[in-house]
């Protein structure tokens, strides 16, 4: 598995599964900059444990499957980490073009920083494969 091909893999799809410790779940997500974007909390998606495993730098298994057939694409470990949004703006500018039939379009991003986390999950890959 190489980065192109998961970066291939999450633009082509707009949600993926995720290993929590609360059991696999499905969110939506942005690609930016090398990495995969999530929102949880709030009024935003709910992924138990993630902001936890986020927080204390943790390592996650993500799913990507198929727009067109589900079939798994590509599985892989990333490493969790808590955005800071303030420091991060393109990024949550672009998991927030991704956000559909949000209630509050123009206030989004506010509403993450007063009681959402985003986090990112950076594939950690083998340069050997």
């Amino acid at each position: 598995m190489t980065l192109p091909v998961i970066e291939e893999g999450a633009k082509k799809s707009n949600v993926l599964w995720l290993g929590l410790p609360s059991g696999v779940r499905l969110a939506w997500h942005a690609w930016h900059d090398g990495a995969i974007y999530v929102v949880t909390g709030g009024q935003e998606q709910s992924l138990p444990g993630l902001a936890e495993l986020a927080a204390a730098r943790g390592e996650i298994e993500v799913v990507l499957r198929s727009k067109d057939n589900g079939a798994e694409l590509v599985r892989f470990p990333a490493a969790a980490e808590v955005v800071d949004q303030a420091a991060a703006p393109e990024a949550v500018a672009a998991l927030a073009k991704e956000r559909l039939n949000a209630r509050d379009a123009a206030g989004l991003t506010t509403r993450w920083a007063k009681g959402s986390t985003v986090v990112r999950l950076t594939p950690r890959i083998n340069p050997q494969t």
